[in-house]
């Protein structure tokens, strides 16, 4: 790869090695030259930029799980080295709760959730990121509710004033990566059923998922076949019923020894208008960072299906945001 170390293979080799170099083989200082001097980091919690930051986040989060693994799991890619690529990297990561931190006092959980993260690298460095780790599936493992502990994590930030402003247009930031991703049949596919959902047009899940599908969503939950599907995408839109759905990044790949995949990142903006998976509505202003991967396969012959499906918002950044424009603290 052209710009990249040597030592890195593919660009799989180099997001899976970097990752692993970074946090388990505790190589910190690292990140001086695998992430660029301005990135800029979204997460749905909050907004960052320069590689400083993301040293002194990536210590206080080792400090508080000390033991933290990273399994990378897929890398569904697109681009070249020349003009820069976008991974969209999906992690299962194993933790124990041994530290003080940004998730309260220790409390000796073992945890097992998983991240999803679109990053853009070009010249052996990440310099624009999308991050998005299921928060609610550390905090329930700890023994939190999801809206509890953003109400605490607003009260523990300083109040409504002084605490982290999650993600919103309004204050997300530009980075260098303008791309959209690539135009490989299996990414339109899968956006074209995302698209379907999202206009109510529920029918397109048993028409595109298969029957035994695996279903991997926010809290930690897993489901197999289509009604944990059709319950987890109703529940999310009918929370936000008239909120903007928009296509952000798409990306399918066909590549050896794998099934062809799809990555989408994807974002609801809105209001919290419907009985859903937030509740009573609120009227609150909501904005959604999600990313899914989908993973293909025909059993029967002749009719490729979605076989598994991971998605990933912020619950929490969700209850913080209808919480700070709600309720008086």
């Amino acid at each position: 790869m052209k710009g990249f170390n040597p030592k890195f293979r593919d660009f799989p080799d180099y997001i899976v090695g970097i990752t692993k170099e970074i946090w388990e083989d505790r190589g910190l200082a690292t990140l001086h030259e695998y992430y660029a001097p301005d990135i800029v980091v979204r997460m749905p919690g909050s907004v960052s930029t320069g590689n400083k930051g993301v040293i002194g986040a990536t210590m206080a989060t080792l400090a508080e799980f000390s033991d933290r693994t990273l399994f990378g799991e897929d890398v569904i890619w697109s681009g070249t080295p020349e003009d820069g690529m976008l991974s969209s990297h999906r992690i299962l990561s194993t933790a124990t709760h041994t530290g003080d931190g940004a998730f309260g006092k220790a409390t000796g959980a073992k945890l097992t959730y998983r991240i999803l993260a679109d990053c853009h690298a070009i010249d052996n460095a990440i310099n624009d990121e999308w991050l998005i780790r299921d928060n609610s599936a550390v905090v329930r493992q700890m023994g939190w509710d999801a809206k509890e502990f953003a109400r605490d994590q607003i009260l523990r930030e300083g109040g409504p004033e002084a605490c982290i402003k999650p993600l919103t247009p309004a204050n997300d930031l530009e980075g260098p990566y303008k791309g959209r991703g690539n135009d490989n049949e299996w990414g339109a596919r899968y956006a074209e059923v995302l698209n379907r959902i999202m206009t109510a047009d529920l029918a397109v899940i048993p028409e595109a998922y298969d029957r035994a599908v695996q279903s991997e969503y926010p809290g930690g939950e897993t489901g197999h076949s289509w009604q944990p599907v059709d319950t987890f995408w109703m529940s999310l839109r009918a929370a936000f019923p008239n909120a903007e759905f928009t296509i952000e990044h798409q990306i399918g790949r066909d590549d050896p020894m794998m099934p062809p995949r799809a990555a989408i990142r994807w974002s609801l903006k809105g209001k919290h208008e419907g009985w859903g998976a937030f509740g009573a509505p609120t009227g609150a202003d909501v904005y959604v960072l999600g990313i899914s991967h989908a993973e293909y396969g025909a059993l029967v012959a002749g009719e490729p299906k979605i076989r598994r499906e991971y998605t990933l918002f912020d619950e929490i950044a969700v209850w913080k945001q209808i919480l700070l424009q709600t309720e008086t603290f």
